[in-house]
């Protein structure tokens, strides 16, 4: 696992530049700091007085991928879901989600039970990027959380693993006890996924939207993000809603297609619309 470890760090070492102050300009937050990230909270996110409207009552959580925080990449999708009127959480997990994926997904069970309980909302959503698109599935299939989320959106999700190396060989899919746990357990054919995925890959009430981008470099092939069809169940490549929009693994979750479908998503009944059009 280690060339494909690497990529991945490379691509975080980009992800995690600081927000420039032109872009955090005009911008109030009141979120409470928390530990983990360097950079602090996505913009307008972890404002912890903040009331969910009737209009938008459910509260939506954004989940960081592998090597990530609670920060970055996430600034525009935060900003848009803040302004579309919701109240926006972000956590940092796993050790920058290099851990387990299932005692991340008991972190994150708990972070959920912390924003329910500040907003008094029956449910919230998750938003989540690479590995934070897929180890939510964890949590609603395994950990009770089938009754507690209304959408989950992944972007980019490695909801069935990554085949391809940065040497172009093939992934090892070997459980590991070193830096970096929960890369093995990404790996296409992981015991880790065999079992998330087997039975139904879209357990409870939920709303499922899988949004992929036909150039990622990173969850090859790409198409593994895509779950089981289903009625409360949307796969979606961002090319096919915009083809103009060639948004990588890395950048997917700054993408302009990729927060409309998103957005579309969390305000409608269901998941994304199918053959939305953005461009």
């Amino acid at each position: 696992m280690r060339p494909f470890l690497l990529s991945l760090l490379a691509a975080v070492a980009l992800a995690l530049v600081p927000v420039s102050a032109s872009a955090a300009a005009g911008t109030s937050r009141t979120a409470i700091p928390l530990p983990g990230s360097p950079y602090g909270d996505p913009l307008g996110a972890n404002d912890w007085a903040c009331v969910p409207s009737a209009q938008r009552p459910t509260p939506v959580i954004l989940v960081h991928g592998t090597f990530g925080d609670r920060r970055s990449l996430l600034d525009p999708i935060s900003l848009a879901m803040k302004r579309a009127g919701f109240c926006v959480y972000s956590l940092d997990y796993g050790n920058r989600a290099t851990g387990d994926i299932r005692d991340s997904a008991a972190h994150l069970g708990e972070f959920i039970e912390r924003v329910r309980e500040v907003t008094d909302a029956e449910k919230v959503s998750l938003v989540g990027h690479s590995q934070g698109g897929m180890m939510p599935r964890y949590y609603i299939k395994n950990l009770g959380g089938a009754g507690l989320v209304e959408d989950l959106v992944g972007l980019a999700p490695s909801n069935h693993g990554t085949s391809i190396m940065m040497d172009g060989s093939t992934a090892t899919a070997t459980e590991s006890t070193g830096l970096c746990v929960s890369c093995a357990q990404q790996a296409a054919g992981s015991q880790f996924l065999a079992e998330l995925n087997a039975g139904d890959e879209t357990p409870g009430d939920v709303s499922y939207t899988q949004i992929i981008t036909a150039t990622d470099e990173v969850v090859v092939p790409s198409t593994s993000g895509f779950l089981a069809e289903g009625l409360n169940t949307t796969n979606v490549r961002i090319q096919d809603a915009c083809a103009l929009d060639l948004s990588e693994h890395l950048l997917i979750p700054m993408s302009a297609t990729a927060i409309k479908l998103t957005l579309d998503a969390l305000t409608r009944e269901g998941p994304a619309s199918q053959g939305l059009k953005t461009c």
